[in-house]
């Protein structure tokens, strides 16, 4: 399977462009998947959660959902991408799988990071995976990462792939999805974005380096801070379903979840 991300800086406030600079940059993309940042057609830093609400989407109404249809039915390709998703009355930070059929699944953000928490409603949904071209992909975005049993949920649901949209402003995220990937014996893609947001609420600075991480914890491939790019690689699922450590012991099967008292 080829995978990838797109690493870039959105635009606030301005989700028509940030889809055109998305239809641009993957157009003509040799990938079966290609993970996109979090939120990346809104930006992240909102004022406020009225300002939020004016520049989420509802998916069954949603141009940036077309729009993302068409190029993934034009380039033979799934997208896992960052979205506000406005749903009843409440708004959730979303990761969409989308294919060239349309979309396939809305993942909302179960751990809010920071003031996230003021304007976004907590995410609602199971952590599931999603089966593309035979393989098994789980969701989580971004801070996720600090819960393990994120990740390990999804590799117990036999994840071969984790994409992770994020908009990561800490240094430590990068290494701790070594650890992830390693601990489950699972491939990972975290898509990060590049750049600033100054707003009323302060300034801040996205730390990039969206990598693909291998399931003995290798970098297969990582970007710059500042870059923008479209980073794809081959992957062999195969090594993802081996779970063996060494030859005495298995990740899972060796698990004692009767004595793990969370």
């Amino acid at each position: 399977m080829r995978v990838g991300y797109y690493q870039f800086q959105p635009e606030f406030g301005a989700p028509g462009r940030n889809l055109e600079k998305v239809e641009n940059a993957l157009a003509g993309a040799d990938a079966d998947l290609i993970v996109l940042p979090e939120l990346a057609f809104t930006g992240y830093f909102f004022e406020d959660r009225e300002e939020l609400n004016e520049l989420a989407e509802d998916v069954s109404a949603s141009r940036t959902v077309q729009g993302l249809t068409r190029l993934c039915k034009n380039n033979d390709f799934y997208l896992v991408a960052g979205f506000a998703e406005r749903c009843r009355g409440r708004v959730y930070n979303t990761a969409l799988v989308i294919g060239p059929s349309g979309l396939l699944h809305c993942y909302r953000k179960l751990h809010l990071f920071n003031t996230e928490k003021e304007y976004f409603d907590p995410g609602d949904t199971p952590l599931k995976t999603i089966a593309i071209r035979g393989v098994h992909v789980g969701v989580m975005i971004c801070f996720d990462w600090v819960f393990p049993e994120a990740a390990r949920s999804l590799a117990l649901q036999g994840a071969d792939l984790l994409c992770h949209p994020s908009n990561l402003v800490l240094a430590y995220c990068q290494k701790a999805m070594l650890t992830r990937c390693l601990e489950n014996s699972v491939y990972a893609i975290t898509a990060n974005r590049t750049g600033k947001e100054t707003r009323p609420r302060g300034e801040l600075s996205f730390t990039g380096q969206s990598q693909i991480v291998g399931p003995k914890g290798e970098t297969m491939a990582i970007s710059d801070s500042g870059e923008e790019a479209v980073v794809v690689r081959d992957i062999d699922v195969s090594a993802a379903r081996k779970k063996l450590f060494t030859e005495n012991n298995d990740l899972f099967v060796d698990r004692r979840p009767e004595f793990y008292d969370i």
